[in-house]
């Protein structure tokens, strides 16, 4: 612990027993939650920071929506603002949301992977947004970060660990990443660590406080793109030396993939979560990498609703990806069990 989180250590002391009587509240009925007339599965954090939440939330409600089922997603969006489409300019398909649009990067990048198959509701009032998609017809919401948004009852809790900061440090927030103590686990019905195909200390710290069912989970690189008006081809994209930026929960690990990958990475460039770019970012972005001997720009496929490529001087290529779940099937069927059991409970 540095300096800084020694100072701000206090201040978990307060935020921690808030978060256990809140929890507690909710549990023993004090305060009420909401319920969706269908079946609810949340996917969300233990912490701060990026774990995978958004390709699982994506790859779930594409199996659903798979299945034949009604689908929607129901996420907070960052600051939960409303906008046109961004950079009309683009002729890339794989980088245009479909329907209603928010500047959200994470509410745009589900949009654009999952266009008309999967609605999605923008707003901090999550019950409200999944009445107005039950209306439209859905019945199986997926509940984007909301392992924390006790308001909204869900049918199965899947929680998200980074296998390579698992716990934020230890601590809570401020001076750590943790949003609740450990022991909030016993909530969880799935386990997912990402970054990680075997981890038995991290296992046996999980299962300190919850015999949920963990699975494992890998990114996986779907395809790189170039989202101007002039497309480049993706496979040359490894032919050159790249420089990296992005504006994610968890940018470290976005450069060690992409060099997995077998991209030449000469330097990288880490901005805060959900960054929006400046031309003077723009500016010192192509500056380093000309310094760094880089001849094109590397990003995710978040940081592109983030980014006028139009802007860009250099050529820009964007990552999609998507989780890969190891025993897909035990997974699936361990969630509906969750949700049949949490059915049955709910009906005595």
């Amino acid at each position: 612990m540095n300096l800084k989180d020694s100072l701000l250590w206090p201040l978990t002391v307060p935020y921690g027993a808030i978060a256990r009587l809140r929890s507690r509240a909710y549990r023993a009925s004090i305060l009420k939650q909401q319920r969706l007339p269908g079946n609810v599965i949340s996917v969300g954090n233990l912490t701060t920071g990026g774990t995978g939440k958004t390709p699982m939330v994506i790859w779930i409600a594409e199996r659903l929506a798979a299945e034949g089922k009604s689908v929607g997603i129901l996420t907070r969006g960052y600051r939960g603002e409303t906008a046109s489409k961004p950079d009309s300019t683009n002729t890339n398909a794989q980088a245009k949301p479909a329907g209603p649009t928010s500047t959200s990067d994470e509410v745009q990048l589900m949009q654009a992977r999952l266009g008309d198959r999967v609605k999605v509701g923008v707003g901090a009032d999550r019950f409200a947004r999944g009445q107005d998609l039950a209306n439209r017809g859905v019945n199986w919401f997926v509940l984007d970060d909301g392992f924390q948004h006790l308001q909204l009852a869900r049918d199965a809790d899947i929680v998200m660990i980074d296998a390579t900061n698992p716990f934020g440090g230890g601590h809570l927030l401020p001076a750590g990443r943790l949003r609740e103590p450990k022991t909030a686990l016993a909530r969880a019905d799935v386990i997912v660590v990402t970054r990680s195909s075997h981890s038995p200390a991290l296992e046996s710290a999980v299962h300190r406080e919850t015999n949920a069912p963990i699975f494992y989970a890998q990114a996986e690189l779907d395809s790189v793109y170039s989202p101007s008006s002039a497309p480049l081809d993706g496979h040359k994209a490894r032919e050159q030396d790249l420089f990296a930026f992005c504006g994610i929960g968890n940018p470290a690990a976005f450069v060690a993939d992409l060099r997995a990958w077998g991209f030449r990475i000469v330097g990288h460039e880490f901005f805060p979560d959900h960054h929006r770019y400046t031309a003077a970012n723009i500016r010192e972005i192509e500056s380093e990498a000309r310094a760094a001997g880089a001849s094109g720009l590397i990003c995710t496929e978040k940081d592109r609703f983030n980014f006028p490529c139009s802007s860009a001087a250099m050529d820009l290529w964007v990552c999609a990806i998507s989780l890969r779940v190891e025993r897909e099937q035990d997974f699936w069927r361990a969630m509906m069990v969750a949700i049949e059991s949490r059915k049955s409970s709910s009906a005595r």
